[in-house]
Order: C-alpha cells, then sequence, then structure tokens
C-alpha cells in the first residue's frame, strides 16, 4: 500500500514533529475534501506527501529544481526553503510513482499557491496552514471555521494571516503569495459583495 510506503520513507527523512504535522495536513485535507465533495483519495494522497522535500539541504532543493526545469527566481534562490513544495511534487512522482497532476499539482503549491489552482490545491494549501498542529489561537480557529464555509474566502484570509507573520518577522514575501492572495479574494468576492478598497491603496 503506497501509504504504508510513504509513511516509512517520511519516518526515515523527517523528525517526529514533521510528521505530526503531516498526519494532522493529511486528516484536515481529507475533511475539507469530504465537505467540498472532492476526490478524497486525492487529497489524502496531497496531504500525506506535500512536505516530501521539507527537509532537503537547499543546495539539494536548487539542483532537483533545475533538473526538472522549474523556474527558479531571485526570492527562490535566495531562500532555496521555499523549493521545497516544487521538489516535494518531483519525489512523490519519481520516488512513489504519482502520476495524477491533481496531486502533483496540489503538493507543489501547498506554499505559495497560484491563481487559478484548483479546488483540491486550496484544499491542500488551507490544511497545511491550519491543520490543529499549528495552534488553537482565535486567529486560526476563525480561520478553521471559515475554511468549511467559503473555501476562496478561507484562501484570501489564511493568505493574509501569513503575510501578517512574515511582515511583522521582517522576512521576505514571494510575490506568488500575494498574486494568490488577489485571486483568492476576487475568486471570494465574486460569490458575495464586491470587497471596497480605497482607491488610494489599489496600485496600478
Amino acid at each position: 500500500m503506497i501509504r504504508d510506503r510513504v509513511l516509512t520513507w517520511l519516518a526515515n527523512n523527517v523528525p517526529a514533529s514533521r510528521l505530526q504535522h503531516i498526519l494532522g495536513v493529511e486528516q484536515m485535507s481529507i475533511e475539507l475534501a469530504r465537505h467540498y465533495h472532492l476526490d478524497v483519495e486525492n487529497a489524502a494522497r496531497s496531504g500525506l506527501m506535500h512536505d516530501l522535500a521539507k527537509y532537503f539541504k537547499p543546495d539539494r532543493l536548487l539542483q532537483m529544481a533545475r533538473n526538472e526545469g522549474i523556474e527558479i527566481d531571485p526570492v527562490c534562490e535566495a531562500h532555496p526553503h521555499l523549493l521545497h513544495a516544487d521538489v516535494s511534487a518531483i519525489v512523490a512522482k519519481k520516488q512513489f510513482g504519482i502520476q495524477d497532476e491533481a496531486v502533483l499539482e496540489a503538493i507543489a503549491l501547498h506554499t505559495l499557491g497560484r491563481p487559478g489552482m484548483s479546488p483540491l490545491s486550496c484544499v491542500v494549501f488551507l490544511a497545511d496552514s491550519l491543520e490543529p498542529g499549528r495552534g488553537n489561537t482565535p486567529e486560526l480557529e476563525t480561520l478553521r471555521h471559515v475554511s468549511r464555509q467559503d473555501l476562496y474566502k478561507a484562501l484570501w484570509l489564511t493568505c493574509d494571516y501569513s503575510l501578517n507573520f512574515l511582515l511583522h518577522s521582517r522576512c521576505p514575501i514571494h510575490p506568488r503569495t500575494i498574486l494568490t492572495r488577489n485571486w483568492a479574494l476576487s475568486m471570494a468576492s465574486q460569490k458575495t459583495q464586491p470587497v471596497d478598497c480605497p482607491t488610494d491603496a489599489v496600485t496600478a
């Protein structure tokens, strides 16, 4: 069974604390997939394999990404850990024979997202940020509640939460995180009333 093979591999390649996170992401991906009537098996596999490359060294991440023709922008060049999602999809394909593009996309996009990402990719992105092991702060509990009400609103607000953390931590922000946030905001707004933004806050 592929799940057993992946769990054995993970036990040898990630710390126990990370394995607990991965299992939390797997479980939350399953729950959200059921809630939104998505393929539960694909959600489980994506969640289980989303962090395969989390502990690869920077040089290995860069080399594997280059070998597969993945675009490496200046932010990823300076902070290779941001490539672990793309490289995890490579490992899922080569090590475990995963061919389903929906699963590979969900793994590859779980960190930075991308405008136009599939509902399955949205689910795994949310599960990675919101699984129970991340904590029980009021903000996280609110986001978990929203994740079961509106997929795109939850994605937008979770991006806001992450951006807020990165800003306060003075960490670099990848442009794709902002693009994902704006796309999710637009998708959520189409389902409800438009979100009012001050004119001077909108840049060309």
